[in-house]
């Protein structure tokens, strides 16, 4: 097994917010290298957690979304996706997100992955979970600036818009890029790991 790196902590010398707004908190330090190297102005932005889910219904297609997103000004598909709200653990925030995005819901659900959007700057972590077997429960329950369209996918249509660089995200291509490179071959619903939505809830 790799050990982890050596831990190499820079020391904050100053520290100050500059904004505490709704996704727009960031705060400005001053820092010092283990080298002795002083840099002056570090920028921190402080996010909540984020979650992500890659949905699989029972008859094996993969819920997915599209957006249009005004920061490269262009529509793009997507996993489901959102904030974790205060309270919530990530795997009640990513079947919470589901069922509002898509109205989809239930299934095994299971963490796969947990990355960090950006470790030099961002403060949260994302979290993908693998869902599989939901179904339709409910009608899309979405906020008032979300515009969002769902898609019932085959594997090979996703696989596609991975290979063509058309899942711009990161945070949502890098899971589904993991979950092909590991899943079993014979693409059963169930892994291990994997728990029904039920036996979840059982466990709180």
């Amino acid at each position: 097994m790799v050990s982890e790196p050596k831990h190499r902590p820079w020391r904050v010398l100053e520290s100050e917010y500059l904004s505490r707004r709704p996704w727009f908190t960031v705060r400005r330090e001053r820092v010092e290298l283990p080298s002795g190297v002083v840099v002056p102005e570090w920028y921190i932005f402080e996010f909540p957690d984020w979650v992500n889910v890659i949905a699989r219904t029972e008859e094996g297609r993969y819920v997915m979304i599209s957006q249009y997103r005004h920061a490269i000004g262009e529509t793009r598909y997507e996993l489901v996706a959102g904030c974790c709200e205060e309270g919530e653990t990530p795997l009640e925030s990513a079947r919470r997100e589901l069922l509002e995005e898509t109205g989809y819901g239930g299934g095994r659900w299971r963490q796969l992955m947990v990355t960090s959007p950006n470790p030099t700057n961002h403060t949260n972590r994302c979290y993908t979970f693998l869902a599989e077997g939901v179904r339709r429960l409910d009608a899309q329950h979405t906020e008032p600036t979300e515009e969002i369209e769902v898609h019932l996918m085959t594997e090979a249509e996703v696989r596609e818009l991975l290979a063509d660089d058309r899942i711009l995200q990161c945070l949502h291509a890098a899971p589904l890029w993991k979950y092909f490179a590991t899943r079993p071959e014979s693409g059963r619903e169930s892994e291990p790991g994997a728990h029904s939505e039920s036996e979840l809830n059982a466990d709180r």
